[in-house]
């Protein structure tokens, strides 16, 4: 079961969104919840003048400038946390921001990142270049926040059989049943003996819920749209499933089922490892 959750925060929509929703599960499952915002080397670093006659860049200005909105991130973040009853401080680290928040994570059991980034209104991918980087390198499990989102509805449990998707099986249980939400099941049935084997084997798994359990399943489709979209016909508030699907090769380099839900979902995402 989850006790700590790291908050990587950078005071943008999504991330505010992650703060939300993560002070939330703080307050009601009873965690241990800190704040973390980096202070980019890249901002606070005058760019290269390629040879060119230009004015002296005011780096001191630009410094100063992020370092107090670094502190007005942590400031807003405490506050927040207090105003729903829970105790946490927001702490300033300085480098390359996925690194920083990897290293950070190991003291944590989860480390929850708003989806899009500060950057997100100047470009047009669909997740952000700091999450994508802790994806990638972390051995946490990992909650992806989109903009918007918000802890309220049932919780939908991928399951494909693999080690990763066992582990979510178990935490879907204790959020399920902490949440006191409905658990749907989804398995996808394109191979239907697989899919008799993958059923008999999560029923084991959620047999201790509390809880509802729904199982749903599908012939048709890609399972990263079937998953999405079962979490909207259920209006879930959370989607819970392996971060390492049955090929991890195709999983490091976020082409797999989970990063294409993590990229699409309109909900928080949580990927376990």
């Amino acid at each position: 079961m989850i006790e700590s959750l790291l908050v990587a925060t950078d005071g943008s929509e999504a991330a505010s969104a992650a703060e939300r929703v993560s002070i939330s599960l703080a307050s009601k499952l009873s965690l241990r919840v800190s704040g973390y915002t980096v202070l980019e080397d890249k901002s606070i670093k005058a760019p290269g003048h390629d040879g060119l006659s230009l004015p002296a860049f005011p780096e001191s200005a630009v410094a100063d400038y992020y370092k107090a909105r670094a502190e007005a991130i942590a400031r807003r973040f405490g506050e927040r946390a207090r105003g729903e009853g829970v105790e946490a401080s927001c702490e300033v680290g300085q480098g390359v921001a996925d690194d920083r928040i990897v290293e950070k994570g190991q003291g944590f059991d989860l480390a929850a990142l708003g989806r899009e980034g500060q950057s997100a209104a100047y470009h047009t991918a669909l997740i952000g270049s700091t999450v994508e980087g802790v994806m990638r390198k972390t051995s946490r499990s990992t909650l992806i926040v989109p903009a918007g989102a918000a802890l309220t509805g049932p919780i939908v449990l991928a399951f494909d059989g693999s080690p990763g998707s066992r582990i979510a099986a178990n935490l879907a249980v204790a959020l399920a049943n902490g949440l006191s939400e409905k658990l749907h099941v989804f398995v996808d049935s394109k191979d239907k003996g697989r899919a008799v084997a993958r059923f008999d084997e999560v029923r084991q798994l959620v047999g201790g819920a509390n809880v509802p359990v729904q199982e749903t399943s599908s012939t048709l489709g890609r399972p990263d749209v079937k998953i999405v979209d079962t979490a909207r016909e259920t209006r879930a508030g959370l989607i819970v499933m392996g971060a390492f699907g049955r090929n991890r090769i195709t999983d490091y380099f976020l082409g797999s089922n989970a990063a294409a839900v993590a990229r699409t979902a309109p909900v928080p995402v949580l990927l376990t490892r």
